[in-house]
């Protein structure tokens, strides 16, 4: 096995467990984090939360090993660009990384609140809700929006190199700039994060790394297009 081979098949891979992790945070955390009486929850629920902070940690650690893997590949086409793309994955996993640390201090606020009860409660309301607003912030702006413009660095590498099919790229820089839209849509207060538009927005995205991982994983790079980089080189 090349070490293309090898590269496409580690790619594939981080996708899945970036993916596969940041779904799992998300099931586990969004019924405690969505609930009117979060503060409780978050105490009585501390190894779901202490989880879903490790998958978190877990799905950043994915994102960011991803463009250094698949680095070697890109800079024979686009050095510029792939370094880009290095960037905005680096900076979107510090994002996950700011929002797991906000969690972790809800825990912490959490678990003094239940021994307070209810005294001083409006204090405790009044930084629960700046905690969470402030991981929402993070998230959407640290996270998602640098995430879609790092994708749209790495389709377009792909579409330009033609490594793997042109339709699975068009898909993805489709899937990045409606996805955008939809974080956009929230952060101007157009929509929430909980509405069926903004769901919508990502799905196509969802769906599409897991074909991109399993072309990967299954196919890899195309040859020709390695050869023809390894001919410029």
């Amino acid at each position: 096995m090349n070490s293309y081979r090898k590269t496409a098949i580690i790619v594939g891979v981080l996708f899945i467990i970036g993916t596969v992790a940041g779904s799992m945070s998300v099931l586990i955390l969004a019924p405690i984090l969505g609930a009117p009486d979060y503060l409780i929850r978050i105490s009585t629920n501390e190894t779901q939360v202490i989880i879903g902070v490790l998958l978190e940690l877990v799905m950043a650690a994915a994102v960011v090993a991803i463009p250094y893997v698949i680095f070697p590949v890109f800079k024979k086409h686009n050095e510029r660009v792939a370094l880009g793309y290095v960037g905005a994955r680096t900076v979107e996993g510090v994002g996950y990384i700011a929002a797991a640390v906000i969690l972790l201090s809800l825990t912490t606020l959490s678990q003094q609140f239940v021994k307070v009860g209810v005294q001083d409660a409006s204090n405790f309301q009044t930084l629960g809700a700046l905690l969470l607003a402030g991981r929402e912030w993070a998230t959407l702006v640290g996270v998602y929006i640098v995430f879609n413009l790092g994708a749209l660095l790495f389709y377009y590498l792909l579409y330009r190199t033609k490594l793997i099919p042109r339709c699975i790229s068009v898909w993805g820089l489709i899937a990045a700039l409606l996805w955008l839209t939809g974080v956009l849509l929230v952060l101007l207060n157009l929509t929430t994060t909980s509405s069926t538009p903004y769901t919508l927005s990502f799905v196509p995205m969802f769906a599409q790394e897991m074909v991109l991982a399993l072309w990967l994983i299954v196919k890899g790079f195309n040859p020709s297009a390695i050869a023809s980089a390894s001919a410029k080189t």
